[in-house]
């Protein structure tokens, strides 16, 4: 997925709890799978980041020899525009783009 085109709000939104804890009937349930997708998004964008910004990477000992690089530093403020992973996350949730699984609902079939 696309975090990039994900429309999630930019700012603090008070969500209705009842709306979210819909698909599980238990607040703490849903709050827990969003929180673990918010990591896994979290981890994902760290790592494209970290990708684009090694692009960049010099390999000079002398501190006077660093200069600014404007790519660079495009690149970073455009991450740091983005929604927060959590945001990112309630949205995909409400959305219904989150495949979870309880492991306890599942019966044996043997």
């Amino acid at each position: 997925m696309d975090f990039k085109d994900l429309k999630a709000p930019k700012t603090t939104v008070t969500h209705n709890r009842e709306k979210l804890s819909e698909k599980t009937g238990n607040i703490y349930e849903t709050i827990s799978i969003i929180a673990k997708r918010a990591e896994q998004i979290g981890g994902d964008l760290k790592e494209e980041l970290t990708a684009k910004l090694k692009e960049f990477e010099t390999h000079n000992e002398g501190l006077e020899e660093i200069f600014e690089n404007k790519e660079q530093i495009e690149i970073s403020k455009f991450y740091e525009r983005l929604p927060k992973p959590t945001a990112m996350a309630v949205e995909e949730w409400l959305n219904e783009s989150i495949y979870y699984r309880n492991p306890n609902d599942i019966k044996d079939e043997f």
